[in-house]
């Protein structure tokens, strides 16, 4: 039986935090599924289409070199009714302090409640991406400050489109 794992977020942009869980990710599953969560309540800077597109150019290599089968999609639904769907028995979320595994602890107990045969893996994030966020991309990008040490270099170049001439609060 094939371990399928699931990595789910926003990736409003993937980073290179993110990338590095997915990395790890890579190690414990024969599939695993990138999810692009969809709120209603938020304006993310790249629709979800780009998004994908993102996480695909920038995993699928990965993917591949570890000979591990990728899917990348969305979902507007709980993330255990994903994993479900998906056949995941591993739901994968990185830690990068205290902070983070207070939440995801909370998170884990309620999935766990709602969906037994699913296990939460927590796999602690490298020392350099630690401080590393989506938002703080975005705000760096946005006040056109230098975030390749933080993206992948294909994310970087969209930044750097999406804030052409955009500089300042």
């Amino acid at each position: 039986m094939p371990r399928i794992a699931l990595y789910a977020g926003s990736f409003d942009p993937v980073t290179n935090g993110h990338l590095d869980v997915i990395r790890q990710a890579l190690g414990l599953a024969d599939r695993l599924v990138l999810a692009i969560g969809m709120n209603p309540g938020k304006t993310p800077l790249f629709p979800a289409d780009e998004r994908l597109a993102l996480l695909t150019e920038t995993c699928g290599p990965l993917a591949k070199a570890a000979g591990v089968a990728l899917a990348c999609l969305t979902f507007d639904d709980l993330v255990v009714s994903l994993a479900q769907r998906e056949g995941a028995t591993i739901l994968v979320r990185g830690l990068r302090d205290g902070t983070d595994f207070d939440y995801e602890m909370q998170m884990a107990g309620m999935n766990g409640a709602m969906a037994p045969g699913i296990q939460t893996v927590f796999l602690p994030a490298s020392p350099a991406v630690r401080p590393i966020t989506a938002t703080l991309v975005r705000q760096i990008a946005k006040m056109g400050g230098d975030i390749t040490p933080f993206v992948p270099a294909q994310v970087a170049a969209r930044l750097k489109l999406k804030f052409a001439g955009k500089t300042g609060a």
